[in-house]
């Protein structure tokens, strides 16, 4: 199998169907398949078949989460000759949202690499070549595998909507971007100068008190019905007992719409149940936000949930358990929140590597924390569903 990838950054993918019917439309058959697009040759000869497949981080955010942080480790260990084309390249790949796969079962011929070519000079798009070779929208060498630049004359291009969410550059977030990385290094665990800053607190929506409070309420109690899914407890009687704890505690609308479904369940998936229960260590990022852990300590084992679990039981009532908790500064948690952002590039970084995380890192653990603090600083306005996990 033979394959040309073209990675972009683009407001809407649909407008990518127009441009493969426009450049293919006219010496192919062109036909849609879900989000493949089957191209085929019309001449009575040499018959020719492609297969153009299309994916976004909206669609495909897997892909993204394992790739990119890939992508930007093998550039970042290439001795440039320029630092500064350096930078440009690390900014162009931390915008990429959609990938272009074209396949074929023969050798891609001139002709067929000239209709390639001229869909990825309209997408305004980059080739990450096999040897590392990478190209600029017109197919033009922005940099060679060993470093050397090309003849390229290379900018990056960004959709409008990642334009919105990229880096905000600060004194504040420098500080706490160095902060982290002397912590990282005197710890001996790999990191990347590349790896944007966290927006400033000024530019953070953090989550108020009683969003905090009913967020973690409701989380321990869905946390405790899918404990007992997935130890095959009786589901019947494990839902109307914690439907009344969520009602007890007056928490009922702070469930998220993935909860709430769950819980309505009749045959609840004891897989999804085992990825809830995991969130015990999403849920004690809230309950340290909130003052009742000391403190966050190095995530290679899982966090105390017996004392979890009486931090709300020992509470009669929602206003005994808000009136016992004590906010911590926004700024403490932006540097929890900076730290576990840059120990979770280190697990990945490993995990591509195919080598174990650093330092006994549970990297399941490291999501779940990222999820909780991500949460907590309003991060991108992401809900507590779909926190992203780029690196």
């Amino acid at each position: 199998m033979n394959y040309f990838t073209i990675f972009a950054s683009m407001n809407n993918t649909e407008d990518i169907e127009f441009k493969i019917f426009d450049v293919f439309g006219k010496g192919f058959a062109v036909e849609k398949n879900e989000d493949d697009y089957h191209i085929k040759s019309k001449a009575l000869f040499n018959k020719y078949k492609l297969i153009i497949r299309v994916m976004s981080e909206d669609t495909n955010p897997a892909y993204f989460v394992n790739n990119i942080p890939g992508m930007m480790n093998y550039y970042n260990n290439i001795p440039f000759e320029d630092d500064n084309l350096k930078e440009l390249i690390f900014s162009q790949i931390s915008v990429l949202n959609t990938v272009i796969a074209i396949e074929s079962e023969k050798e891609i011929k001139d002709e067929q690499m000239q209709l390639c070519l001229s869909l990825l000079s309209t997408i305004e798009g980059i080739v990450f070549l096999p040897n590392g070779t990478l190209l600029d929208k017109e197919a033009v060498v922005i940099v060679y595998p060993d470093g050397q630049s090309g003849p390229s004359n290379f900018r990056p291009h960004a959709c409008t909507r990642k334009v919105r969410v990229q880096e905000a550059v600060s004194e504040e977030g420098h500080q706490r971007k160095n902060k982290t990385l002397a912590y990282l290094k005197k710890n001996g665990i790999p990191y990347t100068d590349s790896l944007p800053q966290l927006p400033s607190m000024k530019d953070c929506q953090f989550k108020t008190k009683e969003d905090i409070t009913g967020r973690a309420v409701a989380l321990l109690i869905v946390i405790q019905f899918a404990c007992d899914v997935a130890q095959g407890e009786n589901i019947g009687e494990s839902r109307d007992f914690f439907i009344n704890m969520l009602r007890k505690y007056k928490v009922e609308a702070s469930l998220t719409d993935n909860e709430r479904a769950f819980l309505n369940d009749q045959q609840p998936n004891v897989q999804e149940a085992i990825n809830i229960s995991w969130q015990y260590e999403a849920y004690w990022t809230l309950i340290w936000a909130l003052g009742f852990v000391e403190k966050l300590d190095f995530p290679d084992g899982v966090c105390d949930c017996e004392y979890a679990i009486q931090v709300v039981s020992n509470c009669e009532t929602f206003e005994q358990f808000y009136l016992q908790s004590a906010m911590r500064s926004q700024e403490e948690i932006l540097e929890e929140t900076d730290k576990i952002y840059r120990l979770h590039w280190a697990c990945v970084d490993s995990r591509i590597q195919e080598q174990t995380a650093p330092a006994g890192m549970n990297e399941s653990i490291v999501m779940e924390r990222r999820r909780g603090l991500f949460w907590l600083i309003g991060h991108q306005n992401e809900d507590w569903d779909t926190i992203s996990m780029n690196t």
